[in-house]
């Protein structure tokens, strides 16, 4: 009840501001209204004996056809322009229910008189204007049995030219006695003005005073600017501070007035410390000569041996620039491997490899763990005897071969390859059975990360 009084207290309060800041045009003008209303003691009872959420939840709440009709007559007029008072007069036959007394099924006519502020959100140059409102109210039931309420509630105003409204409202009246109970008051109604509309006084124009001209609007009148209709200053009689350079910085505030620039740098172009091509303000190496595509820093050299990235083809690992930027390979290790791969043998016609050839790969196994930074290519090839088409699939197969033999021996397989080649890259001639034999081979090439 307490923060119901202070809410009624707030109103009043803002009333009083608002009515000194009057624009009369947007002030309501006494009107007369007509409602039809709704009035619902169920659900006040109800959230007062639980809660609000329990009612909402569980969807107790009355609907309309539970609630007891009833017709209201009003009184509006504006204190300012979002505040309004309104006067209401309302009746309905309903069997008020009294806290503690069963109800008696007889209806009697039941009677209520409330004024109440209303603050709009708005005010009512607009078509709808949300409001809120609390005041004081009586109630007067079987002729006899007087209360006393506060009604609190919300409500929209459809605004109608200004001349008439549609009033929507929802009120909670707390009464300040047990004798009534608390309850939910709707409405809705239409009211129109009673007034006279405002006489708009007709003022009669001053003849104008004749001003020096002043075109551009720059305080220098026409007859003492040079630049009447560009604005500028006394100094350059009325023309702009000028900009010889272009650069939209004027050459008062500009330290470089003939060279284009920009204003960070006081009118000046954006310098480049390191002269390669790459302003300042771009370059992430400022004070070392780079390229554009590394924002102005050198091309990195990420293993540091003095050839740089685009150029390395083993950037992560210390090279020569004679091999690329990759490391140079022992020429013992180069010779090791090729005598191996000679003696990697399989059956005739077959991907199998011969047991003989065990001795052989597991010196390159050997070579491989001895060096981690090497990679190992494997490439099959066969003679030409037979189909090219079926040549190729048996060197791919013996290429496999070999690397599912250096896999189960424990060498990753993102260190190997294998590529089969067919009878496309002979070393001897496919004439003579020597030469079938020479090209019936696997080569193992050592290469870095």
């Amino acid at each position: 009840m307490k923060k119901v009084h202070f809410l009624s207290i707030m109103l009043l309060l803002i009333a009083t501001v608002q009515a000194q800041k009057v624009n009369k045009m947007y002030v309501k003008k006494p009107a007369l209204g007509v409602h039809f209303t709704l009035t619902d003691f169920k659900t006040a009872d109800l959230i007062r004996n639980s809660s609000l959420s329990s009612v909402v939840l569980n969807k107790l709440n009355s609907k309309p056809k539970q609630m007891t009709p009833g017709m209201a007559i009003s009184y509006m007029q504006g204190l300012s322009n979002h505040v309004d008072v309104q006067a209401r007069l309302a009746g309905s036959f309903l069997d008020l229910p009294v806290q503690g007394k069963p109800i008696n099924n007889n209806d009697f006519f039941f009677a209520e008189s409330d004024v109440s502020l209303l603050l709009k959100m708005v005010n009512d140059k607009n078509w709808v204007s949300p409001y809120i409102s609390a005041g004081i109210g009586a109630s007067l039931y079987k002729g006899s049995k007087f209360g006393a309420f506060i009604p609190v509630g919300a409500g929209i105003q459809v605004n109608f030219y200004n001349e008439a409204y549609l009033l929507l409202n929802a009120q909670y009246r707390l009464y300040t006695a047990a004798a009534n109970n608390y309850h939910f008051f709707y409405s809705i109604g239409f009211a129109g003005n009673i007034a006279k509309p405002m006489e708009v006084a007709v003022v009669k124009p001053i003849a104008p005073i004749e001003m020096p001209k002043d075109t551009d609007g720059d305080g220098i009148f026409d007859k003492d600017d040079k630049c009447i209709s560009v604005a500028g200053v006394a100094k350059y009689q009325g023309c702009p501070v000028p900009d010889t350079d272009g650069d939209g910085i004027n050459d008062e505030l500009d330290k470089c007035i003939n060279e284009a620039g920009v204003a960070k740098y006081q009118g000046c172009p954006i310098p480049d410390t390191d002269g390669d091509g790459v302003n300042d303000d771009e370059d992430k190496c400022v004070s070392q000569a780079g390229v554009a595509r590394y924002n102005g820093c050198p091309v990195p050299d990420t293993d540091g041996d003095g050839v740089n990235d685009e150029e390395d083809k083993c950037k992560d690992v210390v090279g020569t620039a004679a091999n690329q930027g990759c490391p140079v390979i022992a020429e013992a290790i180069i010779k090791k491997m090729e005598f191996a791969a000679k003696n990697v043998l399989f059956e005739t016609g077959s991907a199998k490899l011969k047991v003989s050839s065990n001795k052989s790969l597991n010196e390159v196994v050997k070579i491989l763990n001895d060096n981690k930074d090497l990679m190992l290519d494997i490439e099959g090839h066969t003679d030409n005897s037979g189909k090219a088409d079926k040549n190729l699939t048996l060197s791919q197969s013996r290429a496999n071969a070999v690397l599912a033999y250096l896999k189960a021996k424990g060498i990753t397989e993102d260190r190997l390859t294998a590529t089969g080649f067919g009878q496309e890259q002979p070393v001897a001639d496919n004439k003579t059975a020597a030469g079938k034999q020479k090209n019936r081979r696997v080569e193992l090439k050592l290469r870095s990360f």
